[in-house]
C-alpha cells in the first residue's frame, strides 16, 4: 500500500477546505460562514483506486488543506518537506486568484522541482455560479498542466472522479521512484 502526502493550496476564499472536507469524506457543522484555514489542516483517508490489471487497490492519503494567506508563507517550506502532489485550487470566477495560480505553482511545485503529472490545477466553481468548463486564462506555461473543474452543487462525482485520476497519476510516480530506489540497491 502506497502512503501520498498531497498538499491543497491556493489562494484565501478558493474552495479548499471545502474540496478537502469533501474528497476525505469529513463533514463538519461549520454553517455557511467562511473561516480561513490557520496554518494548515491535515485530513487522513484511505481513497480506492484502480491498479494494473482492473485490480482496485487502496492508497493512504494525507491530505494537507493549507491556508491560503501569505501571512503564513514562512510555514510553507515545512507543509512542502516530503509532498508527493500539489492541487492548486481557484475560483475561476475572481480575476484575481487566475493571476496568483502562477504565484502558487512558482512557490510549490517549481521550487520543489515536482512533474506535471504530480499537479493539478482545480478550478473550483461556488454554488450558484455558472459553470465554464473551458480552459481558463493562465500563464501560458501553466497549460501543460492537467485542469479539472469541480462543482459540488451540480457533479460531486465528476469531482471524486477526477481526484482518483489524480491519485493514481501520484502512485505511479511513487511506485516507479520505489522502483528505481530498488534497482539502484541492487546494481
Amino acid at each position: 500500500m502506497f502512503k501520498a502526502k498531497l498538499l491543497l493550496i491556493g489562494p484565501s476564499e478558493s474552495g479548499k477546505t471545502v474540496l478537502a472536507n469533501f474528497l476525505s469524506d469529513t463533514v463538519e457543522t461549520v454553517g455557511g460562514e467562511y473561516c480561513p484555514t490557520q496554518g494548515v489542516r491535515i485530513l487522513e483517508f484511505e481513497s480506492q483506486y484502480e491498479g494494473s490489471g482492473d485490480k482496485s487497490l487502496t492508497c493512504e492519503v494525507e491530505l494537507w488543506d493549507c491556508a491560503g494567506d501569505f501571512k503564513f508563507e514562512s510555514c510553507w517550506p515545512a507543509l512542502m518537506k516530503d509532498s508527493n502532489g500539489v492541487v492548486i485550487v481557484f475560483n475561476p470566477d475572481m480575476p484575481r486568484h487566475l493571476t496568483e495560480v502562477e504565484t502558487w505553482y512558482s512557490m510549490f511545485i517549481s521550487s520543489q522541482g515536482l512533474q506535471d503529472r504530480q499537479c493539478l490545477l482545480m478550478a473550483h466553481h461556488k454554488p450558484g455560479s455558472g459553470v465554464d468548463h473551458g480552459r481558463p486564462n493562465l500563464a501560458s506555461h501553466l497549460n501543460r498542466l492537467p485542469l479539472s473543474h469541480s462543482n459540488l452543487e451540480e457533479d460531486p462525482e465528476d469531482v471524486r472522479q477526477g481526484f482518483r485520476r489524480y491519485l493514481e497519476n501520484i502512485v505511479q510516480t511513487l511506485s516507479e521512484s520505489r522502483e528505481r530506489e530498488e534497482m539502484s540497491i541492487i546494481t
